[in-house]
């Protein structure tokens, strides 16, 4: 596609609700943080030299000061901080995880951390009690509790993991982060690929990457010559609907100058309290006064919405699911459905890894008059919701591509799924990563957060995500010879990949990995590239190119072709 024509659309935040409705809510479970006491390090006595001897006090008169040991320098870990964090995780997990387990499962995988800091050390928990062994020699045998409490069982996992760091050197090193690390890291070896534990530091990037970091207000500086200008503005920060543009020179922060310092000095002035002021003095290039803006700091989610307008198509490229990536995009929607030339839209999900649920269900709300988006099944009783939206298709039923490739994943994958289920989109590039399953996260005691899988995603017309990804009615994964194929039996009536596409509906729960590789081989996972929009674009400027796409999803379940996984 051309680009060279583009143009980039900017739209000022709207003061309406959102239209349409969604009609459940996510649970997201957060725990309140536990502060344990600091444990007292223990101190070491002064050992006492034994005397000199006769023949070397002859040897010297001068006084001597009595030999200090060599004291331990390790750090002793916060165990009462270890403890809080292994309980409140296995709290957490107990009720949740797809499949049930014991508190006693969970600590003994979570205690095969000490066998990977040190491989001399093993467990035997085939008796009455569990034994930490070093080679043949019991270090300590604990029983074990007949009914016991997540707090009964991390002080159990805490009371292995002291008898350890006593005997071992590599244990002893450990920090309390790396000791809570490779607990949880070899827990969640027994359970999904997706479940984890992410370390205080790595959570707090996170959480701003899906709700917003450190409050500020929404730009980015950039140098131009010897002024700090505004190179960019954040569509859900506060100075978004200021009077600022890019390319205003930014002359002082709250009265402190900006000349001379650099856009990162000046970037943490603008970082601070959440809805505290900041007043910022600013220079229109070609005009003589400088302006005075005052905005409130406020916690930002980064962008994820970005469109042009390239002809009579609209792109619209969500790079991920954030807390305001639905409000993004119903700005842009609502910008372009103004133009009465525009033919379609496209969305852009490729390399898109997902995110927050709910806003990959409100942007489907966005698309589609009614119906449902997806459906959520798990063992706790909150993580099973029947994903339900109406309200009103925002764009009238303007003609939607979405683009996929290998990456795109999650709740791009269930926008995706949802809008081709309900023949609203064409989907268009190669067979998504296929992940659908569902986590939800606890905040742990020592800021740290627990990622638990809790269930399962089933696209609207019944078939599972997990695995088997969403299949394109259009695939360009094969070769430009084959689209062209594709494209040329498409105008015929004919879509190639309708046996696959067939096949992936009428898949349910559980699926054998033979059935899942057959259905995936005829249109592989692989990267996008410029194909894609070329393919999208005489898609949509062709209508009946686009309603043969378009029926190519079956009404409802059907009986699937045999498809074979051998090559």
């Amino acid at each position: 596609m051309r680009t060279e024509n583009a143009v980039i659309w900017r739209v000022r935040r709207l003061p309406r609700a959102l239209p349409g409705m969604v009609l459940a809510v996510l649970l997201f479970c957060q725990p309140a943080p536990l502060h344990a006491q600091n444990s007292s390090s223990a101190s070491v006595p002064d050992a006492t030299p034994a005397p000199p001897s006769t023949a070397a006090q002859a040897a010297s008169s001068a006084p001597t000061m009595p030999e200090q040991p060599v004291a331990d320098k390790t750090p002793v870990p916060d165990m009462l901080l270890v403890k809080s964090v292994i309980s409140t995780g296995l709290q957490f997990l107990q009720p949740r995880t797809l499949e049930p387990h014991s508190f006693r499962e969970f600590t003994l995988w979570g205690l095969a951390s000490l066998s990977a800091l040190d491989p001399s050390l093993s467990f035997d928990s085939r008796g009455a009690n569990i034994q930490l062994l070093s080679g043949q020699t019991s270090l300590l045998s604990h029983s074990v509790p007949t009914d016991g409490t997540a707090d009964d069982w991390a002080q159990i996992a805490v009371d292995f993991l002291e008898s350890a760091r006593a005997h071992s050197l590599a244990v002893r090193t450990a920090s309390r982060e790396e000791l809570v690390q490779a607990f949880f890291d070899e827990l969640f070896n027994h359970l999904d690929p997706y479940s984890r534990y992410i370390g205080p530091s790595s959570a707090t990037s996170d959480r701003a990457a899906r709700v917003g970091g450190e409050a500020d207000i929404g730009i980015s500086l950039g140098q131009n010559g010897r002024y700090l200008v505004i190179s960019a503005i954040n569509a859900n920060g506060p100075a978004w609907t200021a009077a600022i543009d890019t390319g205003d020179r930014l002359l002082s922060v709250n009265n402190r100058l900006t000349a001379g310092k650099t856009p990162q000095t000046v970037m943490e002035w603008l970082r601070g309290e959440e809805d505290t002021p900041v007043v910022l003095r600013l220079l229109t290039p070609g005009q003589r006064r400088a302006r005075t803006v005052t905005l409130r700091r406020a916690k930002t989610p980064p962008e994820t919405v970005f469109a042009f307008a390239s002809g009579s198509i609209v792109v619209l490229r969500v790079t991920a699911f954030s807390a305001d990536t639905a409000e993004e995009m119903s700005q842009y929607l609502d910008q372009a459905v103004q133009d009465t030339h525009l033919k379609g839209l496209i969305i852009d999900l490729r390399g898109n890894r997902g995110g927050v649920l709910q806003q990959a269900v409100t942007a489907a709300a966005l698309l589609l008059d009614r119906g449902v988006a997806a459906v959520t099944s798990g063992r706790d009783s909150q993580a099973n919701h029947i994903w339900a939206v109406q309200g009103g298709d925002m764009t009238n039923g303007l003609p939607i591509a979405i683009l996929v490739d290998g990456r795109t994943a999650s709740a791009a994958e269930i926008l995706a799924a949802a809008l081709a289920d309900h023949r609203r989109a064409v989907v268009i590039g190669s067979t998504t990563l296929g992940k659908g399953l569902v986590q939800t996260v606890a905040q742990l005691p020592d800021e740290g957060e627990l990622f638990v899988t809790w269930s399962r995603v089933i696209a609207p017309l019944h078939w599972p995500l997990q695995g088997l990804g969403v299949m394109p009615q259009i695939c360009t994964s094969l070769g430009a010879a084959d689209v062209e194929k594709s494209l040329h039996d498409l105008a015929a009536g004919q879509v190639d990949n309708q046996a696959a596409i067939t096949a992936s509906r009428a898949a349910r729960f559980p699926i054998p990995v033979s059935q899942i590789m057959a259905i995936r081989k005829t249109c592989p996972a692989a990267l996008g590239t410029d194909r894609d929009v070329n393919v999208a674009r005489s898609v949509l400027e062709n209508p009946e190119w686009y309603k043969n796409a378009i029926n190519a999803i079956p009404d409802d379940a059907v009986t699937a072709p045999q498809l074979s996984a051998a090559p």
